[in-house]
């Protein structure tokens, strides 16, 4: 079993950054993908941003690449989101999520453990 707790969200204007962080219970978090989901008021939850075990490969959404970067330290059992050059359309509950597959994976069906989310908004 492996639970996930989210930290590090926030108000900021737009331009700023953020760093989420996830810390995660259970010797096997280590092993998983690590994925970052969020969901904006009245929309549907989409992909943020997903880690292989490893740290070895990463995958973003179009919507984020370049201004977000996913990094994990397996020492710690945390995964962080470091957010820059945030724009209000960022403004979402964010959720971290693991997955017991051995590639990175986006879609949401492929994750089994799921933290309980963090706000994220950004002023204009």
């Amino acid at each position: 079993q492996v639970r996930l707790v989210e930290s590090g969200g926030g108000l900021v204007q737009a331009g700023g950054s953020l760093r989420l962080s996830c810390a995660a219970s259970g010797r096997t978090f280590s092993m998983y993908v690590a994925g970052w989901f969020r969901q904006a008021p009245g929309k549907e939850g989409e992909f943020v941003a997903a880690i292989k075990w490893n740290g070895g490969s990463t995958y973003y959404a179009d919507s984020v690449k370049g201004r977000f970067t996913i990094s994990r330290d397996n020492a710690k059992n945390t995964v962080y989101l470091q957010m820059n050059s945030l724009k209000p359309e960022d403004t979402a509950v964010y959720y971290c999520a693991a997955s017991r597959t051995t590639t990175v994976v986006t879609s949401s069906t492929n994750y089994n453990y799921w933290g309980q989310g963090t706000q994220v908004t950004i002023s204009s």
